[in-house]
C-alpha cells in the first residue's frame, strides 16, 4: 500500500533529479565512487554541489545502483555460525550470516533430512534461481552437508549425511558452515 510519505518521497525526490538550466557535473566519479563505498567522506563543500546539481545527484544514484548490481553478480559464497541458543542436541535449523540462507533440518534418526532454503529477498536469488547453478554446503572443517541444485521454490533437499545429530555435528565441526558454488 502507498502511503502520503511515500508519494512525498517520490516527489521529492523528482524535484531534486530534474535537470535545470546550465547544470553540469560538479563532482567525478572518483569522489561520489569515495563516498559510496566510506572510503572518504565528502566535504561540505562537495555536499552541497552535490544537492545543487541535479546532474551529480543522478550520477550518484548510477553509481549507487551499478555498484548494488555488482555485488548482487559477485555472490560467491554465504556463512554462518552455530549461535550459543543453536547448540542444543535438538537443532532445527541455522541461518547464514547475509540472511540470504537457511538450512532446515527435518526428520530423526537415519530418516533425518537437510533442505537449504534460498529466501525470496536475498538480492541475488533471481539469478541462482535462474542459472540453476550447483552448490553445497560445507561445515566448519570443510565435511559436505549437501550438494545439489536450487528447485523453482529455492530449495535443495538430501538426506543428512551424518551419524551425530545436527547440533553435536557442528559443534565438533567448528561451530560454522558455508554455503558456496559447487566446482
Amino acid at each position: 500500500m502507498k502511503t502520503k510519505g511515500d508519494f512525498d518521497t517520490r516527489v521529492r525526490e523528482r524535484l531534486l533529479l530534474a535537470p535545470r538550466e546550465g547544470d553540469r557535473l560538479m563532482l567525478d566519479d572518483a569522489v561520489l565512487g569515495a563516498a559510496l563505498d566510506g572510503s572518504r567522506p565528502l566535504s561540505a563543500g562537495e555536499r552541497a554541489a552535490l544537492q545543487a546539481s541535479p546532474l551529480t545527484a543522478r550520477r550518484l544514484r548510477t553509481l549507487a545502483l551499478a555498484r548494488r548490481g555488482a555485488a548482487n553478480d559477485a555472490w560467491q559464497g554465504s556463512r554462518g555460525l552455530l549461535r550459543a541458543a543453536d547448540s542444543g542436541a535438538a537443532l532445527a535449523r541455522l541461518a547464514t550470516d547475509d540472511g540470504c540462507w537457511r538450512l532446515h533440518f527435518v526428520g530423526a534418526g537415519a530418516e533425518r533430512r537437510v533442505i537449504l532454503q534460498l529466501l525470496p529477498e536475498a538480492p541475488f536469488a533471481a539469478r541462482l534461481l535462474r542459472e540453476a547453478s550447483r552448490l553445497r554446503v560445507l561445515d566448519g572443517d570443510g565435511g559436505e552437508i549437501l550438494a545439489g541444485q536450487l528447485d523453482a521454490d529455492g530449495e535443495c533437499e538430501a538426506a543428512w549425511p551424518f551419524a551425530d545429530e545436527p547440533g553435536a555435528h557442528f559443534q565438533r565441526h567448528g561451530a560454522a558452515f558455508s554455503v558456496g558454488r559447487a566446482p
